[in-house]
């Protein structure tokens, strides 16, 4: 077991090493224990979409954006709202006499658009959106966006007397993550290229927020050199290379996969290309619009995933801040080096 524990101080020594992962304090395991403790709290009941715990959840993501100084990008201060509708299904086919009807969200057009839906089917969602400005002259006007999605699956059949379905992993640790790569950046020289911090909605229930963003983004989505989406680090993979290691979707479709196996960054590969990851969160709707975009994980397929015991117990603390100590240097060498290009083939058709 001891090999185990000095695994992590050994990641932790080989990222701080690095030109990149010196520009920035190094992570907080502290924070990072705070921050995901909070997201992934009973009292903020699941983070479903359109729901209090949701909003809660939105608002403390946009205070912790302030307490690092990032500059406002939303519509109303970090919030970009997000207008949708709820809409009632029947039952699903084969359901027991008695169940109750279905509701789903739809994503409107526009905010005006919520004055054609009934009063009591308006529904608001936010994304929450923080910046820190590029310092080159040229560069600054291409924009690197990190983001995650904050919502969960809220409070549904109990799992040994347990509702809240808390999403610690799935994706508590992605917003995290964000928050903990902008207060690392934050605290070291200013990028070359902007950066774009973002908390989407809606992930969950199809991408509500993401595609909501990419119709009203706060900047030219022609203007984005790259994304990094964060999904699902709490806990190692072993077919990663286990603690202090993730992995990342469609590696090999863009040059992003290169710069980062050339700088040394411990982030590896997808293990899983069967299981189609690379189209399976929020980078996608930005791939298919033409911006080389990937996830960051560590998934292992663990049993948890999607039920109310994925939570704060379960997650390894040491691994993932770890493994945003990785993210960090990602990061940084996505705004300050070579713009991430497609390789031939490696854009997904739209």
């Amino acid at each position: 077991m001891q090999s185990l524990r000095l695994a992590i101080p050994l990641a932790i020594g080989l990222i701080a090493t690095s030109p990149l992962a010196a520009q920035s304090p190094p992570v907080s395991r502290t924070d990072v224990a705070r921050i995901l403790s909070t997201l992934a709290d009973d009292s903020m009941q699941g983070r479903l979409t359109g729901t209090p715990g949701a909003d809660r959840a939105a608002a403390f993501v946009a205070a912790e954006m302030a307490r690092i100084g990032l500059l406002a990008l939303g519509d109303s201060g970090y919030f970009q709202r997000v207008a949708l509708e709820s809409v009632t299904l029947p039952p699903r086919a084969g359901a027991t006499p008695g169940a109750r009807p279905r509701t789903r969200l739809l994503l409107l057009n526009s905010l005006t658009d919520l004055d054609t839906v009934p009063p009591d089917a308006r529904r608001h969602g936010q994304n929450v959106l923080g910046e820190i400005e590029g310092s080159d002259p040229i560069l600054k006007h291409e924009v690197v966006l990190v983001d995650a999605h904050y919502d969960h699956l809220g409070i549904g059949t109990p799992v040994n007397g347990d509702s809240i379905y808390n999403g610690a992993d799935d994706d508590a640790s992605g917003v995290t993550t964000v928050l903990e790569i902008a207060r690392a950046i934050a605290a070291g020289p200013r990028p070359k290229r902007t950066i774009i911090f973002a908390a989407m909605t809606g992930e969950e229930v199809g991408l509500l927020g993401t595609r909501w963003y990419i119709a009203h983004p706060a900047v030219p989505i022609a203007s984005m050199a790259a994304n990094l989406e964060i999904e699902m680090i709490g806990r190692p993979d072993s077919l990663a290379g286990g603690p202090g290691k993730a992995w990342l979707t469609g590696y090999e479709r863009s040059t992003l996969g290169d710069e980062l196996k050339s700088h040394g960054i411990p982030i590896v590969p997808d293990p899983r290309p069967d299981q189609h990851f690379f189209e399976r969160s929020d980078n996608i709707a930005f791939a298919r619009a033409g911006v080389p975009a990937h996830t960051l994980s560590s998934f292992g397929l663990h049993a948890d995933y999607h039920r109310p015991s994925d939570d704060f117990a379960h997650v390894d603390l040491d691994h993932m801040t770890a493994v945003i100590g990785a993210a960090v240097a990602a990061v940084r060498l996505m705004a300050d080096g070579p713009r991430p290009e497609w390789h031939a083939g490696g854009r997904p058709s739209e």
